[in-house]
């Protein structure tokens, strides 16, 4: 090449990746508002601030042709091979919540697609709520709250509850997912014991984290508080039933934040009627229990409407975390929170 040949030219900066929004409209509005967008990034283009809610809208029929990363949170719709061939540039679907289950078909892994999830962000939440309750539970700070409810404020707490506190106390997590380890992080600086029973877990592993593998009917007779942290599956299904419940201590605290489906609630209201196990309840089956349900205001059950996810303030990170896997599509780095097909199958 000569001078003649002219300078040489920079290669032109790639196209930036074309980027829509599918999720509920509100879910869109609490997790990408306005100000959220506008910091997109360099290397990302929104087609539209206006969620796809379905895939059968005149918007949608206008943004799939040219997407190629979609944004989902809850309420995305189903991405099925026809909705697919609509899309022919997808490459992503990133996903700004935790379970990916809900709209994710293997249609999108035959395509090659890559599916991101905020999950890792959502047990922070789920794992903090944990904690607080495994503490309070240990402490009789539920317990006790309840009869000062009552109209007992001359009671002598020790007397009611001589094995109150967490010192040399046994928590027995179900399932060390990625919840459940989070919760083993907290729970290092406390002098307490911590029971894990999973069946994906070794006994290197065990000691990697610093807990005591055991069979799950071994865990649930031994611990003080039992935590639920394990995937909604088939073969999860009434994980723990009438005989583990009925196996468990008197006075200890069942924690459920995981699915109403992995707990036979029938056996588990039947127990706690006897009045001497008491529940933490994030999640039940339904998911609101119907009129008249004997949990209902029970003293020794806390009922939650499902806030140990993320919620509020906490969404913000929902958003970081799909936002941060987009810019890095755009910039042609891996992803950081990939889900492949064949974790999926085993997972919440």
């Amino acid at each position: 090449m000569s001078l003649a040949d002219g300078p040489l030219s920079a290669p032109a900066p790639a196209a930036p990746l074309k980027v829509a929004l599918a999720m509920a409209p509100d879910v869109a509005a609490r997790i990408f508002p306005p100000s959220r967008l506008a910091a997109l990034g360099e290397g990302l283009e929104l087609l539209s601030p206006e969620p796809l809610s379905s895939f059968d809208t005149p918007l949608a029929q206008a943004l799939l042709p040219q997407v190629e990363v979609l944004l989902t949170g809850w309420g995305a719709p189903l991405l099925t091979e026809e909705v697919l061939a609509r899309a022919p540039k997808l490459r992503f679907a990133l996903h700004a919540a935790g379970s990916v289950k809900e709209h994710i078909t293997d249609a999108v892994w035959d395509r090659g697609i890559q599916v991101s999830t905020a999950a890792e962000a959502n047990s922070i939440p789920v794992a903090e709520y944990t904690l607080a309750m495994i503490l309070l539970a240990n402490k009789c700070v539920l317990q006790l709250a309840s009869q000062l409810q009552d109209g007992r404020a001359a009671m002598d707490p020790e007397a009611l509850f001589p094995g109150m506190g967490n010192f040399g106390k046994t928590v027995g997590l179900v399932g060390a997912s990625r919840i459940g380890r989070r919760v083993i992080e907290l729970l290092r600086p406390f002098d307490v014991t911590v029971l894990v029973a999973d069946p994906f877990l070794s006994p290197a592993g065990a000691a990697g984290l610093g807990v005591e593998l055991v069979e799950l009917d071994e865990l649930v007779a031994a611990a003080d508080v039992v935590s639920v942290h394990a995937p909604d599956l088939p073969e999860t299904h009434h994980l723990l039933n009438e005989a583990r419940i009925e196996a468990m201590r008197p006075g200890a605290t069942f924690i459920n934040t995981a699915r109403g489906a992995l707990v036979d609630q029938a056996a588990l209201a039947r127990r706690i009627g006897r009045g001497d196990l008491y529940a933490v309840l994030d999640v039940t089956t339904p998911w609101v229990l119907d009129a008249g349900d004997p949990l209902y205001g029970h003293p020794n059950v806390v009922l939650t409407p499902h806030i140990a996810g993320s919620l509020g303030v906490e969404l913000g990170r929902l958003a970081s975390y799909a936002l941060q896997e987009a810019r890095r599509a755009a910039a042609g780095l891996p992803l950081r929170y990939p889900v492949t097909a064949r974790e999926l199958a085993r997972s919440a």
